[in-house]
């Protein structure tokens, strides 16, 4: 299962007030970097769930092997189109963007769009089969 780990850069603003950002604000970025998709992604949006978590769970946590102090920022949970068998039932797909990690490690306000905008790209990018390797030589990361 595809991970987004960020765990060099989870604590990097230790000594900053956690910042006081709304869920609407929050949702309203996610919806911009949506729109702003190119239109080539347009399509796989309707094959993945998109979602908001305040963090990861417990489950998320130890099925994504975390260590302590590390964190995710999103989570590909399914299975890409790429890897469907001919006799599979295709299962729903999601992604999940981790609320506060994100809030936390991006406390300016454009520098959070920016990174739900990269971390909602990556995470697509995992739904259309790209694995890490592949995304660290493209520059997604």
């Amino acid at each position: 299962m595809p991970i987004r780990r960020r765990g060099s850069q989870a604590r990097r603003h230790p000594r900053r007030p956690r910042p006081s950002f709304s869920q609407s604000f929050f949702e309203r970025a996610l919806e911009r970097a949506i729109d702003g998709l190119p239109r080539q992604l347009q399509p796989i949006l309707d094959e993945v769930a998109i979602v908001v978590d305040d963090v990861p769970s417990a489950e998320q946590r130890r099925t994504a092997g975390l260590r302590p102090g590390e964190m995710l920022y999103g989570l590909y949970e399914g299975v890409p189109p790429t890897e469907w068998g001919a006799d599979w039932v295709p299962l729903p797909n999601k992604i999940t963007l981790f609320q506060r990690p994100l809030q936390e490690d991006f406390p300016d306000p454009i520098e959070l769009a920016e990174e739900i905008r990269v971390t909602l790209v990556h995470e697509l990018a995992h739904h259309a089969g790209f694995d890490e390797d592949r995304l660290e030589g493209l520059g997604v990361d």
